[in-house]
């Protein structure tokens, strides 16, 4: 199961913020989509996945695919 969350228009740390609260509500290695048109998200996004343990399955055009791992 994949999840969407739109946060274009937030600047960060927001759309870390709500991927960190979203993550945890879908099962083991189901994805969620950020869609996040800040540049930051481009560094922040990456980093949060290293920092927690999650996995960047992919990340471009304002849009960042992460897999929950654990």
């Amino acid at each position: 199961m994949n999840v969407d969350l739109d946060c274009r228009g937030l600047l960060c740390p927001l759309p870390v913020i709500k991927l960190a609260k979203t993550l945890p509500t879908v099962a083991v290695g189901d994805t969620v989509t950020v869609l996040a048109d800040d540049p930051a998200a481009a560094t922040d996004i990456p980093a949060w996945c290293r920092m927690r343990s999650q996995e960047l399955v992919s990340a471009g055009e304002d849009q960042y695919v992460v897999r929950r791992v654990s």
